[in-house]
């Protein structure tokens, strides 16, 4: 299972980016997928999810400036960042689940870096 992030870059405070991701040499679909974010020095902290069935979650500090969507068909997701911050600085990473496999596959990060 590989998965591979595209997307990121440099932004303006206020202005807009877009993740993207998709599985590659996985024929069946991920249960969850969706984006965690780090930061030097600190943990990795999931950013947002989406489920096959399309059910999504943010984290707080995202919710309402982010949102994820996805093609569960083809094992793509996207994430929109609006209204960036500063603090949205970060390296993001692509994950993925798969139902009954208790571990998380991950993308190689791509770097947003948002200026004020």
């Amino acid at each position: 299972v590989q998965l591979q992030a595209s997307g990121g870059g440099l932004g303006q405070t206020g202005g807009s980016l877009r993740l993207s991701c998709t599985v590659s040499k996985y024929i069946v679909t991920m249960y969850k997928m969706g984006w965690y974010r780090q930061t030097p020095g600190n943990e990795r902290e999931l950013v947002a999810s989406i489920t096959s069935a399309g059910a999504t979650a943010y984290a707080e500090s995202v919710k309402d400036r982010f949102t994820i969507s996805r093609d569960g068909w083809n094992n793509a997701v996207d994430l929109h960042l609006d209204s960036l911050k500063p603090e949205d600085t970060a390296v993001y990473y692509c994950y993925g689940e798969i139902a009954g496999i208790n571990r998380l596959y991950w993308g190689k990060g791509t770097l947003v870096t948002v200026s004020s």
